[in-house]
């Protein structure tokens, strides 16, 4: 079995290099092609117009052998660009699960014992649930947002951080229940607590709306008939 070792970043630098010689050579090219191909004879006699059709005939060939290396040089340096992204695209896939599992088995002990991970953020509490927001990380890692409260409950409070990191922020409130008058929604939650080291605690949440039940419509009499 053969080994390949290949950095995309690298292949990556070389075909923009690449692409750059190339416009650079077609650019000369370009500038070269009407002085050459159309020589004038330095002469009317038939050995200078021979000589001047010679070289201008020379100059047809390198034209047209130009623009095939051309053809050849550009999709030399699309297959290598292409050859990066499939490598890097390759490499992010292979190095994604191999740290996820380094991270749950720096995790685990930690979260079996404590409820919380050593590094890594806390989830976030559902929408409409009232949950709070999971505690981050005990070195590293920003606290989970409180999920927002439903009707008439009130949000999650924000996660709290280990060392360093934000603190997650307070759940919204949910609506007030509607009443006679009409009910404010319960009060806002907290925001989770910043790094003991280093970081912001989270913002707290707002309150819930308020609710008004619908008046009812006026009553209305009618005359009877004479």
């Amino acid at each position: 079995m053969s080994y390949v070792v290949a950095v995309p970043q690298l292949l990556s630098s070389a075909a923009s290099e690449l692409a750059t010689m190339g416009a650079a050579l077609n650019s000369a090219t370009t500038a070269a092609a009407l002085p050459t191909t159309a020589i004038t004879a330095a002469a009317a006699d038939e050995v200078s117009a021979a000589v001047a059709s010679l070289f201008g005939a020379y100059a047809r060939d390198y034209q047209a052998l130009s623009a095939r290396v051309s053809d050849f040089h550009q999709q030399f340096v699309e297959s290598l660009t292409s050859s990066a992204g499939s490598y890097a695209a390759a490499e992010s896939a292979n190095a994604n699960p191999l740290a996820q599992a380094a991270l749950n088995l720096i995790n685990s002990p930690a979260q079996n014992l404590l409820g919380r991970p050593l590094v890594g953020d806390g989830a976030n509490g559902a929408p409409g649930s009232g949950h709070d927001g999971g505690p981050g990380g005990l070195l590293y890692g920003n606290g989970g947002d409180g999920g927002s409260g439903g009707p008439g409950q009130a949000g999650g409070n924000g996660g709290s951080a280990g060392l360093i990191g934000n603190g997650g922020a307070g759940g919204r409130g949910g609506a007030g229940v509607a009443g006679a008058s009409g009910v404010s929604g319960p009060a806002r939650r907290t925001g989770g607590a910043g790094g003991a080291l280093w970081g912001n605690g989270g913002s707290g949440g707002t309150g819930g709306p308020v609710c008004r039940a619908a008046r009812p419509a006026p009553a209305v009499s009618v005359a009877p008939r004479s």
